[in-house]
This record gives structure tokens, C-alpha cells and sequence, in this order.
């Protein structure tokens, strides 16, 4: 596992890191046991980087990590996020209310500073509003945090958000089936020195190759019932694209997956071949999963012409339907 840069925040971390969502049990059935094996196998395999949510499982992602500190004794790097137990309201993101959320989080991460906290995907009036960046600053000051940045749903919102000197990282979409963010945006954030996460980079698992037409959701999996949007942005679920789409160009992906690899490892190694990306937060329910994600780190990185068939299949089948959205 190799380390790079988390932008302004002058840290090192994995390349690989460990997405939370999951393991909060807000969606799809957990096993707090298996959860917690999960994050103890993914440190087992060098990833350093954690980053969760206050509202995943209603603080549940939180506390399982917090109970993973204590347990470990490497420098582990945890990111939360805040913003969301509210309505999505600009007028809502006061330092007051901050300053509530992000002392949830701490007693939740048991944790006197939280290392990373970022502004949980708000709305767009509030990147218009330099007070609620000067208020996430006077946090960093105040010691609560060390540093802060925003997770973003739009190529757009990230490029406003580093226009803010205190945001030190963007966490934003990129996949196989999302390519928006390497047109413009990665050279932006390197430029100001701002490191970028990638979330939901499996295409909330439709990457992993294991879906298929008859595949059926539990009733509170977000791939059931957020397809078209009717909970929160139509692009947390299979990146925006539509489930038949995505099968078929699953399908023309399959023959780019090297011997001995998977096709979820596949898409992991190509975002990682983009050096505008600090790291990359797949998630995990078991430690099986934890490993194999953490292995992707070891391939090789793909060829140029790996690299160009990806992008091509994209232009030709995705592009027109999403690009223009995120």
C-alpha cells in the first residue's frame, strides 16, 4: 500500500482507504461484530484513511470507528462529515450548529480533535456563503478539528468550494461510469493544493460485476429506492446511470480485467492511475471485502490502452446520458 498526499492537510495517507457508509446499517443489513473484523482486516492491510458520516447508522459508523482507535495503535486518518441532521436549510449552517454536530462526532470517534471534518454534501446557497466557510474555520482554530473540507456532488461545487483557502480536501464522485472530474476539476484542486477523495467509486457495487438483471434489493438499500433520486441526489446510486445501461457496460469492461484481478479491483487500480486523487474510500461489510480492496493497490497500473478503452467506452455509452448532470 503506498501512501500519497491529503492535500492542505500536509498528512500522508493510503491510496486505498475504507468508506463507512455501509457499516453504519442505515441501508442493508450489518453485523457490528463483522463490521468492526472489516475495519481491523482493512488496517491489517495498510489502509490508514477512514471516513464516515454523522449520520451513517445515526452515529453508528462513528462509534464502530472510534472503538477501532482505541484498538489500534497505528496513526489512523478519520474523516467525518456534518451538516446533514438537519433539513437542507443555508440558513441552518451557523457556527452554532456546527460546532453541535462536530461535538457529537467527537464523542462519538472518542476523540478530543477530529482529524478531518467535512461539509456533508450542503446546498448549493451555502458555497455562495463566506460565513459558514469562516465558521468551519474558527473550528479548525479552536482546536475541534484539523482541518476541514467539503464533499460535493458536482464538478461545479467542488470548483466554488477551493475557492475558500481553508477547505484542504473535496470529496466528490469518480468512476468508470463518472469521468467528469478528470476533465477539469483535478488539475483545479492541484493547483491550490487540495486533496480529493473519491467516493462511491464501484458504482455503488454495479463495478463489482456481480449484479445482474435479476438482482434484487433489500427494501432499505439505496439501490432499491434511490434510483431516480426520491431520497437524495440521483447520483449516490449506480453513479447516475441507469441499471440497464450500467450492465452493459459492465459486460464491455469485463475483457480489460487482468488474470488473477476482479473487475471491482479493475476499477479501484484505474482511478488511482489519475494522480489528481489522494485516495479512494471503497467500502467494506466483511473483511473478505476489506482485503480485496485493499489488494487492488498492488497491480499494476493499467495500460494506456486499458486507460483509453475505459475512457472510450465511457464517451460512447455513458456520456450522453450523465455527463452533462455532474
Amino acid at each position: 500500500m503506498q501512501a500519497r498526499r491529503l492535500g492542505k492537510t500536509g498528512w500522508d495517507v493510503s491510496e486505498i482507504g475504507f468508506g463507512a457508509w455501509a457499516i453504519g446499517g442505515a441501508w442493508g443489513e450489518t453485523d457490528e461484530q463483522e463490521s468492526l473484523a472489516a475495519l481491523h482486516a482493512a488496517v491489517d492491510s495498510g489502509v490508514t484513511f477512514f471516513d464516515t458520516a454523522d449520520v451513517y447508522g445515526d452515529g453508528r459508523s462513528e462509534r464502530l470507528i472510534g472503538r477501532l482507535l482505541r484498538e489500534r495503535e497505528e496513526r489512523l486518518v478519520v474523516a467525518t462529515k456534518f451538516g446533514r441532521r438537519a433539513p437542507l436549510d443555508p440558513g441552518l449552517y451557523t457556527y452554532e450548529n456546527l460546532r453541535g454536530w462536530l461535538e457529537r462526532s467527537r464523542e462519538n470517534l472518542g476523540v478530543d480533535s477530529v482529524d478531518l471534518v467535512q461539509l456533508h454534501c450542503p446546498p448549493w446557497e451555502t458555497y455562495y456563503m463566506p460565513e459558514v466557510h469562516e465558521a468551519c474555520d474558527l473550528l479548525v482554530q479552536e482546536g475541534l478539528v484539523r482541518a476541514y473540507g467539503v464533499s460535493v456532488e458536482k464538478v461545479e461545487q467542488a470548483s466554488k468550494a477551493i475557492e475558500y483557502d481553508g477547505v484542504a480536501t473535496i470529496q466528490i464522485i469518480f468512476n468508470m461510469l463518472r469521468q467528469r472530474p478528470a476533465e477539469l476539476f483535478f488539475d483545479q484542486a492541484r493547483r491550490r493544493g487540495v486533496g480529493v477523495i473519491v467516493r462511491v467509486p464501484l458504482a455503488s457495487g454495479l463495478l463489482t460485476g456481480k449484479f445482474g438483471r435479476g438482482t434484487t434489493f433489500a427494501a432499505d438499500d439505496h439501490r432499491g429506492f434511490n434510483r431516480h433520486g426520491e431520497e437524495f441526489d440521483v447520483g449516490e446510486t449506480f453513479a447516475g446511470v441507469d441499471y440497464e445501461v450500467g450492465l452493459e457496460v459492465v459486460d464491455e469492461l469485463r475483457p480489460l480485467v487482468p488474470q488473477g484481478a476482479t473487475l471491482a479491483q479493475l476499477a479501484l487500480r484505474w482511478i488511482l492511475a489519475f494522480d489528481g486523487v489522494s485516495t479512494v474510500i471503497p467500502g467494506a461489510k466483511t473483511p473478505e471485502q476489506a482485503r480485496a480492496n485493499a489488494a487492488a493497490a498492488d497491480l499494476p497500473a493499467p495500460s494506456p490502452e486499458t486507460m483509453e478503452r475505459v475512457v472510450e467506452i465511457y464517451r460512447e455509452r455513458v456520456a450522453p446520458l450523465v455527463h452533462q448532470r455532474w
